[in-house]
């Protein structure tokens, strides 16, 4: 069995899965279509001035004039357009990732950002790599990975509440006009499509010769469909055509189309038995594909796809659905005419076959008519062989109407010698004395035992390790958050208590503060995290061990790392509006103005982790609960609240970022 030309969506630093090579031809590709672009743009422009004019005016020699004007601008547009369907490629544009860089890391987490440039080259050369995915799994794999770690640079570097100001910009496969965006969701949502593009490469590139082969051709192109669904479901507000719904659905249309025909190949591959069962079950199986097909056809020709789909695809969706709705007219009439209803054979299992093969049988026919007199099967045989030969006949119009065709020489081969065997075998039944016959042969029900379906992709999302995983653990450390700067604090424990305690998970909180303690008095607040001891990061150390970084200093002096975390939300203010009551800030609430001086409070010295540890060992050194802003279980409204932290209370090293 003789195999179609199958479509292929094409996707748009040398690292494993990239091809190096592919980058200077895809780029000037993409030269070629920014210029052919500008071309169709500024023809469209003079036609619809002209049309304009056409309308405005009233003197015939200016309508005349217009006239030819713009038969000479349709005849450009069409022939740019024409060149345009060859350049149908995905090429994206990466654009260079500028915030993860060494001054963006300085100010938001407040860390040198030159120690990070191994991080960021590696994160640049991932980027690179995915400008030229290797068509195979290697390629998926890349993609996939570099998809992997967008959600952490998200997190780490792009504000939820602020712009970050960088633009992302992605081509249109079928437009070329550059798409941007200022969020990461076109970047993941081209990332996806474009894992859709190079499934689909995988496909056409199988060997379909072969069973394994048609296996990994049907499986990518499942594969393809269900990426595409998913990017469809997932990135409903992304701002590209290529990624509107409508041209989704389409492209997932046609993925399943060339599942269904790989699979079509497949059950023709070994052989298909002469008789007349197998022959009518291939006939509905080349029915289902021909279904398919009018359907991708269908919706590519509804605007506005029609527009922007190339006519090498429409066309050879259209061919398709002529040759394989052909092909299982073709079957049908070899089971009519090269078979007869012999004593051995089972006569209700015919009957059968024959009847879920058509919906409407021809008029003043029965299954069992046709399949027992001569004059009906020879017939209603001849009339399905005239279909097939006008389907094949259609099929090579179509193939000489699209230029861009005329290089597949193996297409034009397949077509004609489909069309050939049609009228070899009309041939041989045909009688010189007969006189002609105009039965319609009635239209053959689509049927499969192998459907193809959308297939779920395991690969979108690997594992991956977090190229800034350095800056600290991402639930805290993230771009959610605000930070002051590193402030020192100058730690001196006292019979081995430092005067505060601590909790939580890597980084560890200072909760239980004495403020009469020399820690509290160099710096050191209530719900800092302590980011480093002495020498050591502590971002991803729990509290036993930072603990022990503690004890191990025993009664020298030591230095500690600590940021504080500041309130990303503006708080209420007092307002007055006309009579309305007073509103009054959260903070403002919380003070009893009886007692002027907070100062003058006297505080009760607690028991820090440290001597904790030393006088009662049935006590915690420390609790691994989450800090909390709730304090109203602990601060009554009667009893006075910590003030809000001002400005001039941070020296200019804490000074906030």
């Amino acid at each position: 069995m003789t195999e179609c030309v199958l479509l292929t969506l094409s996707s748009s630093s040398r690292s494993q899965g990239c091809n190096p090579f592919a980058q200077t031809g895809r780029s000037k590709l993409q030269n070629k279509r920014a210029s052919l672009n500008q071309q169709i743009i500024k023809q469209m422009r003079i036609r619809a001035g002209a049309e304009n004019l056409l309308k405005a005016t009233s003197n015939n020699k200016v309508k005349e004039m217009v006239l030819l004007e713009l038969s000479y601008v349709n005849s450009n547009l069409q022939l740019l357009m024409g060149q345009l369907e060859g350049l149908n490629i995905k090429n994206a544009h990466f654009p260079l990732l500028i915030l993860p860089k060494s001054d963006f890391i300085l100010q938001h987490y407040s860390e040198d950002g030159n120690s990070y440039e191994e991080e960021i080259a590696d994160l640049m050369d991932l980027r690179q790599a995915c400008r030229t995915p290797s068509r195979n799994d290697a390629g998926v794999e890349l993609l996939a990975k570099y998809f992997s770690h967008l959600p952490l640079i998200e997190s780490r570097f792009f504000s939820p509440t602020h712009h970050t100001g960088i633009f992302f910009t992605w081509y249109d496969s079928f437009t070329g006009v550059p798409v941007c965006q200022q969020n990461l969701s076109l970047e993941k949502a081209s990332i996806f499509f474009n894992m859709a593009a190079l499934y689909s490469q995988i496909g056409t590139r199988s060997d379909r010769q072969t069973i394994t082969g048609l296996e990994e051709a049907i499986a990518s192109f499942q594969i393809a469909a269900g990426t595409l669904n998913q990017l469809k479901e997932t990135y409903t507000h992304t701002p590209s055509y290529d990624l509107s719904p409508a041209m989704l659905s389409m492209l997932i249309r046609l993925m399943l189309a060339q599942a269904q025909e790989c699979l079509f190949e497949k059950i023709a591959l070994p052989g298909i038995r002469n008789q007349f069962c197998p022959l009518m079950k291939m006939a509905q199986e080349a029915a289902k594909v021909t279904e398919i097909y009018d359907q991708v056809h269908q919706s590519m020709i509804q605007m506005p796809i029609k527009d922007n789909v190339p006519l090498f695809w429409s066309t050879m969706a259209q061919i398709k659905t002529n040759h394989y709705r052909s092909m299982a007219h073709f079957f049908v009439a070899s089971a009519l005419l090269d078979h007869q209803l012999g004593p051995n054979d089972d006569e209700d299992q015919q009957e059968k076959t024959l009847s879920q093969v058509y919906d409407n049988i021809p008029e003043g026919r029965t299954p069992l008519d046709i399949l027992k007199k001569q004059d009906e099967r020879q017939c209603v045989g001849k009339a399905h062989i005239r279909r097939a030969i006008q389907g094949h006949e259609e099929a090579l119009r179509i193939y000489g109407l699209c230029p861009s065709l005329n290089s597949l020489e193996l297409l034009h081969g397949i077509l004609k010698a489909s069309h050939q065997r049609s009228l070899n075998k009309y041939s041989e039944n045909e009688k010189e004395d007969e006189f002609p016959d105009y039965t319609e042969a009635p239209d053959i029900v689509p049927k499969t035992e192998h459907k193809a379906e959308m297939e779920v992709p395991t690969t979108t999302k690997v594992k991956v390790a977090d190229f800034f995983q350095r800056l600290g653990p991402l639930s805290v450390f993230s771009s959610k958050q605000r930070w002051t700067a590193p402030r020192t604090v100058r730690v001196k424990p006292e019979d081995r208590d430092v005067g505060f305690n601590l909790k939580g998970d890597a980084p560890v909180q200072v909760v239980s503060l004495d403020p009469l303690c020399p820690a509290a008095a160099d710096g050191l607040k209530e719900g800092d995290y302590i980011v480093a001891v002495g020498e050591t990061d502590c971002k991803w150390l729990g509290v036993t061990e930072v603990l022990r970084l503690l004890r191990d200093a025993k009664d020298e002096e030591i230095e500690m790392q600590v940021v504080t975390m500041m309130d990303s939300s503006p708080s209420m203010s007092a307002t007055f509006s006309g009579n309305l009551p007073k509103t009054y800030s959260m903070i403002c609430l919380a003070y009893d103005h009886d007692d002027k001086n907070p100062r003058s409070r006297k505080v009760t010295k607690k028991s820090s982790f440290l001597s904790w540890g030393l006088k009662n060992k049935l006590k915690s050194a420390s609790t691994l609960s989450l800090p909390t802003d709730d304090h109203s279980g602990s601060l009554p409204w009667n009893k006075p609240c910590p003030t809000f932290p001002s400005s001039s209370s941070y020296n200019n090293d804490s000074a906030l970022y």
